[in-house]
């Protein structure tokens, strides 16, 4: 029988009755003649009030012993998870993330997977059982328990679903599949029936929140095809998978933007090369992920550097910064946190010339200034002011004419 793996959401398990309808459509898909293996978020907003638990408690907040707090969440899911299946007469067997053997770095809150040792979850789907997965952790080559980030969950069923060679990775989440823009912003966004990898990624680096942006290049790498569905409807989703090269691409796919960022400038810095290298590995070495980054014309022999990044890590790259001063002979650090990445993305942008005029004219005739500016073959991406970002992606869903 062909596997499938399945991971549910937090919304998606977020009480009993959505963990039992859950399990009537785990069993359901057995019956169907698949074999099934689940992947399971924390229930709702588990992992915020394990957070928030921690903040009460602690200021300094270890990250090994956040690790162990957090991972406890998908635990609980698992398990429920396990019995609302027993009770529909489906033999499921609860594994953590260790017990899976999901083996990654040692780096807490953050960890990368390494390998999936998947010998447990294949004795279980061989003696006709479902195992049931803790998504968003795994175990260190420390032995310590480790957690995957945001989105780590998608990231576990992707790793799960390459290791035991499943025909299809399904997320099911609290929207129907991928849209052209947030349809909570654009009320005219649709829904995609087929997306390609590449676009994915460049949706989910630049604020799409379907799907986790790590999960998406694993999916990629290993040749995973995804499906993101709902939870709530069980209706056919958005499929992503490799771009079919015989067939023209849309020009733009979808618009979408990210208020998750902050800009930092270091001002004064003498235009020699090699500090530039300098600045961004520091940054590195605190596992502090750059995006944008835009260095001015020299004047006088200075220049100021300004990079985004992602506003939870605001505190420790302004430390870092600032910690730079004297060894780039820099003048000074600057922070803002009020600002909006905006993004095109499609595929056909590679062979159809015309759409960053588009773009820039769009925000041009709505006030919007740009503060930077960065692209790919199929992505442009402009930073402005946060309070401007709805009513940009309103004005380019339709000047591109995604409705």
């Amino acid at each position: 029988m062909s596997v499938v793996v399945q991971k549910y959401g937090g919304s998606s398990v977020a009480d009993a009755d959505r963990i039992r309808a859950v399990a009537d459509h785990v069993a359901r898909t057995r019956r169907g003649g698949r074999e099934v293996a689940v992947v399971v978020s924390a229930m709702g907003k588990t992992t915020d009030a394990l957070v928030r638990m921690a903040e009460d408690v602690s200021a300094k907040r270890p990250l090994r012993e956040m690790d162990m707090l957090l991972s406890s969440g998908e635990r609980i899911s698992m398990a429920l998870l396990c019995m609302a299946l027993a009770d529909l007469g489906v033999d499921a067997r609860s594994f953590t993330g260790s017990q899976a053997g999901i083996i990654t770095d040692t780096v807490h809150t953050k960890a990368k997977i390494l390998e999936i040792r998947s010998d447990r979850i294949r004795a279980a789907l061989d003696d006709g059982a479902v195992p049931v997965v803790a998504g968003f952790q795994g175990v260190s080559t420390d032995r310590d328990v480790t957690t995957l980030g945001r989105g780590g969950s998608d990231t576990t069923a992707v790793a799960l679903a390459a290791a035991l060679g499943a025909s299809v990775c399904e997320i099911y989440t609290d929207v129907s599949g991928v849209y052209t823009a947030d349809p909570r912003i654009v009320p005219a966004a649709r829904k995609l029936a087929r997306v390609s990898h590449e676009e994915m990624l460049e949706m989910a680096a630049t604020g799409g929140r379907v799907l986790a942006l790590r999960s998406v290049e694993f999916a990629r790498n290993h040749g995973v095809p995804l499906e993101v569905r709902s939870s709530f409807t069980w209706e056919p989703g958005t499929i992503v998978e490799e771009e079919d090269p015989s067939m023209e691409q849309m020009i733009v796919t979808a618009i979408t933007h990210d208020v998750s960022e902050s800009k930092i400038t270091v001002a004064g810095v003498p235009d020699r090369p090699g500090l530039a290298a300098r600045l961004f590995r520091a940054l590195a070495d605190r596992a502090v992920n750059v995006d944008m980054i835009v260095q001015n014309t020299s004047l006088h022999g200075t220049t100021d550097i300004s990079f985004t990044v992602p506003t939870a890590d605001l505190e420790i790259s302004i430390a870092v910064a600032e910690s730079m001063i004297g060894a780039l002979g820099a003048t000074g650090v600057s922070a803002d946190s009020d600002v909006a990445r905006i993004s095109v993305i499609g595929a056909g942008m590679k062979t159809h010339p015309g759409v960053t005029a588009q773009m820039f004219e769009t925000l041009a005739a709505l006030g919007i200034n740009i503060e930077m500016i960065s692209t790919s073959a199929i992505r442009i991406s402009c930073l402005i002011r946060s309070s401007a970002a709805e009513e940009a992606v309103q004005a380019l869903h339709t000047a591109f004419e995604l409705g």
